[in-house]
């Protein structure tokens, strides 16, 4: 099989340009307020274009913490600072052996991540005792249900 230099090359080009930092996406999604002042969720996760092969990431602000799965991110933002919690980290299946302890890729928070989810899911699930309660969390809607309805009159 031959390679053309010139097209190993623009497919290193278009890799590299697609990184992104997480600290970044986390930041501009705690500066843009989503839930006013509330600390709030970032749920990360991947999914695949309508053709079969483009993955890119989704990054959902949300109130309520959304249950464990494979191929996400879960943070938590506290508005007007620049802290942010990691909740978990779980790669997609097929890549949990490049994270074990030993490896060089080796990365404490997403073995932990993948520890928890096979064998203490219920850690990754707990809801955390900050987090607002389910009246609250109706409030924060019906004002933002209300604030959305102001903007189109």
């Amino acid at each position: 099989m031959r390679i053309d230099p010139l097209d190993a090359h623009d497919r290193l080009l278009d890799f590299t340009q697609k990184e992104f930092d997480i600290a970044e996406c986390c930041q501009d999604l705690i500066n843009k307020k989503p839930f006013g002042d509330h600390p709030f969720y970032i749920f990360a996760h991947a999914r695949t274009d309508d053709d079969g092969v483009t993955k890119r990431l989704i990054w959902q602000p949300r109130l309520t913490r959304p249950s464990p799965q494979t191929n996400s991110m879960l943070f938590k933002g506290f508005p007007g600072t620049d802290i942010v919690h990691i909740i978990w980290m779980i790669p997609a299946r097929e890549m949990w052996d490049q994270y074990q302890k030993g490896k060089l890729t080796q990365n404490e928070t997403i073995c932990q991540s993948i520890h928890d989810f096979q064998h203490n899911r219920e850690r990754l699930e707990t809801r955390d005792p900050e987090d607002l309660s389910d009246a609250e969390i109706a409030a924060v809607y019906q004002e933002m249900k209300l604030s959305m309805q102001y903007r189109k009159i």
